[in-house]
């Protein structure tokens, strides 16, 4: 990191940020944290480490204080779940936001609408466009409130707003749905931890991990349905579901209709340790998922030697390089098949790990941070020529 610090600082120098501001739904020590939040903090740590005053507005998070610091950087936590957003951008239009060099928004289904207050340099992070999901996740009339605003109104809005997104498949959907002109929409790629790496023993029986919070778009109603014709053909598989969400009574209840407690376990969020261990031991990583921006969890257990059977979709397409450190399957109903063959097949198996440790080790979040940061610089010093 010293060397990325040094980077970054250069970058940030040659531009004049010393100050930015990074606006986010959610925050790291929320319980519904994700992988949008991973992404921030570590974006976030490393431009502190650089010499940055970094600030991070999020909404409220259970039991956290309003204010605080968190790996070098501040966190102001302000509003409700819902009405940060408004709140924000009526804060921003009153100039209650504070004094910033750059503005960094990440629009996770709903915007904080920055092309209307923000002044300065600014840059806006998309994972994925959310379409189908708000349908999933709310009621009919606030379905079509998100999808009115993400797919109608915000993009008029955001027309010529320059946008980050992690894959070039997502990048491709925003292009298409947003509507945004494709020289402003770029893709940064999400990076892995170096904690993630080889080691440990793996599992003596078929194991199959899927891991992230416990929602409707991540399909785990499907992939249990899924895991229930794999163990036709391999009767000693066990999976390990990691992760929570509101979903999570409704699944252990469908898992025991179907009498899989016996080889299907729900451990709830786990720490580091606990996530790094599962994803040495398992054969597998498995997702139905219906949308990602990339598939943080993917390209974490590569790093550990472990490939992915999982959908064809925006985000899975970039974290897995089908044939190499992967397989892709066209929908939940259809991922049965390639996980199984992968399960039964010692060789291909190997191959799929050595493989998946190769293409993890291309991603950093040294590089994630920097070039994020040489897009804000690229704004500061197009507004100063």
């Amino acid at each position: 990191m010293p060397e990325t610090a040094a980077k970054i600082g250069d970058v940030a120098d040659e531009a004049g940020l010393r100050r930015i501001h990074i606006l986010a739904w959610r925050d790291l020590d929320d319980v519904e944290a994700g992988g949008s939040e991973v992404h921030a903090d570590q974006v976030a740590r490393r431009w502190a480490a650089a010499g940055i005053d970094v600030t991070m507005r999020t909404s409220h998070a259970q039991g956290q204080l309003p204010t605080g610091m968190r790996h070098g950087y501040r966190v102001v936590r302000r509003s409700g779940r819902h009405l940060v957003f408004p709140d924000v951008a009526l804060s921003g239009l009153l100039g209650g936001i504070g004094p910033r060099d750059a503005l960094l928004e990440v629009w996770n289904g709903m915007p904080f609408f920055t092309p209307l207050w923000a002044r300065g340099p600014r840059v806006t992070f998309i994972h994925h466009v959310h379409a189908q999901m708000w349908r999933q996740a709310l009621t009919p009339g606030l379905a079509r409130i998100g999808e009115l605003v993400e797919l109608g109104i915000a993009p008029v809005l955001y027309h010529r707003s320059r946008i980050l997104t992690p894959s070039e498949s997502s990048r491709l959907e925003i292009v298409e749905h947003l509507r945004i002109p494709a020289d402003r929409v770029s893709a940064v790629p999400n990076g892995v931890d170096p904690r993630f790496a080889p080691g440990g023993v793996r599992s003596p029986h078929p194991l199959v991990i899927a891991v992230g919070r416990l929602v409707p778009h991540k399909r785990i109603d499907a992939l249990l349905d899924a895991l229930a014709v794999v163990r036709e053909d391999h009767p000693d598989l066990e999976a390990v579901i990691i992760g929570d969400g509101y979903e999570r009574g409704a699944l252990e209840s469908r898992a025991h209709e179907r009498n899989m407690e016996s080889w299907v376990r729900f451990t709830g969020h786990v720490d580091d340790d606990a996530l790094l261990d599962w994803c040495r031991r398992a054969w597998l990583l498995v997702s139905a998922s219906s949308a990602e921006g990339w598939g943080m969890t993917i390209t974490e257990a590569a790093a550990c030697g472990t490939p992915a059977v999982v959908t064809r979709i925006a985000g899975h397409v970039d974290a897995v390089a089908e044939g190499r450190s992967g397989l892709l399957a066209d929908s939940p109903a259809e991922l049965a098949e390639p996980i199984s063959r992968v399960l039964g097949d010692h060789e291909l198996r190997q191959q799929l790990g050595e493989g998946a440790q190769k293409y993890a080790a291309q991603f950093t979040w040294d590089r994630t941070a920097l070039e994020i940061l040489r897009a804000l610089a690229d704004e500061a010093l197009l507004r100063r020529r």
